[in-house]
Parts: structure tokens; sequence; C-alpha cells
């Protein structure tokens, strides 16, 4: 499989979005700028572009309450999803979402989700409609792994299996459901496994490897396509920052913290772009300075957006009959 320096750049140029809009959202909600609470994926950028990469602009998706990421990458627009944020008019949900519940439909985003977990029924429910209608897409569902102890996950799995869906379940394992490590929730320590009670294919992968997950769902997704049904992959990785922003982060060490972080999935992207010679670090570095740029004029953009009026206080709740 061959891949294009200029896709290996436009994945940096990803990441490092990613990386420079949960800084941004996190200054601003420390702040005040931004209320209400955020969940932030520092740290999981080569899960969320690897992934989204490896499917189609019309192909759907359905992320979680930590899908900034998969947001931006699947194509939203970065100053509408900032005014989002602050609950401003110009947010693609009307300021209605917030950072939880955002949906794009227009990039077939069927949105994140407060729920733990609350994404793989709507995904599925999405792939028997594709399946039903004859269309040749796929759903790409992301979540955490706390989801996986969640008795809609199996209940979904199981359907999508027994029905030959065409979703791939993406499991971003950050290591920890709130507080909670996945040693103390888990009695295995390979979530892929449980791949075989439903008989799909199972994978674990590096999710900090931006290349092998873009090639393992890539796969998954061809399978899926080509009627072959779901499968499940467990990408490992971390989350630097706390579950929410009112995280201490004081159920693990510094020592842990340090030793993921020392694995930060852009710096060594930047390496293996500079081994091939697809780039130099002064060009890296242009790109860098370029997507912060681009993440101020949209937290500039969203402060000066307009307030929702009250006059439109109920609009949007129900489906306006035709």
């Amino acid at each position: 499989m061959s891949i294009s320096k200029e896709t290996y750049l436009k994945m940096y140029e990803d990441m490092i979005l990613i990386r420079a809009f949960e800084e941004k959202v996190d200054e601003l909600i420390s702040t005040g700028q931004i209320t209400g609470t955020t969940h932030l994926g520092i740290g999981q950028e080569a899960s969320m572009v690897g992934s989204e990469y490896a499917i189609k602009p019309t192909d759907y998706i359905a992320t979680t309450h930590r899908g900034h990421g998969h947001t931006l990458v699947k194509g939203a627009d970065v100053k509408l999803m900032m005014a989002e944020l602050f609950g401003r008019e110009d947010g693609f949900c009307k300021g209605r979402a917030g950072s939880l519940h955002m949906v794009d439909m227009s990039t077939r985003n069927l949105g994140s989700n407060g729920i733990v977990g609350g994404g793989v029924g709507i995904s599925v429910g999405a792939a028997l409609s594709i399946q039903m209608q004859g269309e040749d897409d796929v759903v790409l569902c992301s979540f955490g792994d706390g989801a996986t102890n969640e008795g809609g996950f199996h209940e979904g799995v199981n359907l999508a299996s027994v029905w030959q869906l065409p979703v791939v379940f993406f499991c971003e394992n950050n290591q920890y459901g709130m507080s909670t490590s996945i040693a103390e929730a888990f009695n295995i320590t390979d979530l892929s496994v449980r791949a075989q009670a439903y008989g799909i294919p199972g994978y674990r992968i590096d999710g900090n490897d931006v290349i092998g997950v873009y090639e393992t769902v890539l796969k998954a997704v061809a399978d899926a396509r080509s009627g072959k049904g779901p499968s499940l992959i467990v990408a490992e990785t971390y989350r630097w920052k706390g579950h929410s922003k009112s995280d201490p982060r004081n159920y693990r060490t510094k020592e842990e913290e340090k030793e993921w972080m020392d694995k930060c999935p852009i710096e060594s992207f930047a390496k293996i772009i500079i081994d091939k010679k697809y780039s130099d670090a002064e060009h890296l570095e242009a790109i860098e300075e370029k997507v912060y740029e681009i993440i101020e004029e949209a937290a500039e953009f969203a402060k000066n957006s307009p307030w929702p009026s009250v006059d439109t206080l109920a609009d949007y709740v129900f489906i306006e009959e035709v």
C-alpha cells in the first residue's frame, strides 16, 4: 500500500489541527470564556486522524463526548465548531449542542454523544439503513474503553454481526474510563478479544501510530463495504488531560503520564516524515504556525458570533410538519 507524501503531510497538519484546537479550548474553558464542561483528546491525535482518513467523505461517523478531533478531521468548519462550543448562533447546531452533542450532517457526522456508548446504537441503525437502501457507505463508530462494558455496546455489536452490517467499531482505549483504570474494570488486557464472541474480526493496534491505524481501519472498512460485516478495532492510546475540566488526575502517577507523553504521536510522526525526506523541521514548523493562526481566528470568530435569540428557544426541537 503506497501512501503519498502529500497524504503524510496532510495527516500531520490534521494532527496539529486537533492538538491546537484542544489546547485553545482548554485555555478558553479554564478562563471561563467557554462555560460548561469539555473532554479533551490531546494525546489521541493519531487514532483520530488515522481512522478518519480510512473512510470516504460519503461515509458516516458517530463519536463520543471526546469527539472534537474526529469532528474536525471529518471536515467540520473550525470556525462554526468553535462557535458551537461558545454556544453562539453561528455554531453548526446554533449553539444548542456545545461540546458533547455536536452534529454536522453536512459531513455525515451523526454526532458526538454524552452517553457512554450511545453512538453504538445510532451507528448500527445508520448501517441498517445503508444496507436496506443498497447504498455503498460505511459507518465508523468510535468510542472509549469504558463503552465496551455497556450493554448497548454488546447488543449493537451482536446485531451488526448477525445482520452483517457495514459498520466498523473503533475503540480508542485511552486506559481509563473516567478515573477507573482498565486493570480494575476488565479481567482481560486485550479488549479486541471480545470480537470473538460475536464472530467478527478483532484487531489490537498501536493507537499512537497514525499509519498503522489508517491501514487497519482501511482494511476493516473495505470488508464492511464489500458485505463482509463489522469489525472491532482497539487502538491503544492515552489521554494526556483529565477526563473532563474538573478532573485533577490524582488516580494516576506523573511517571505514567510522562511515559505516554514521551510517545507523543505528533512528535513520532514528524520524525517519520523527516526520515522519509518528505519534509524538514522548518517546513513542519511552518505548518504548525499556520494551523495555530487558524485556531486563533476561529476563536475570535466565535467570540464575535451573536448569542441565540430567546425568541428561537423552542426552535429545532421538533421536526417541522411538511
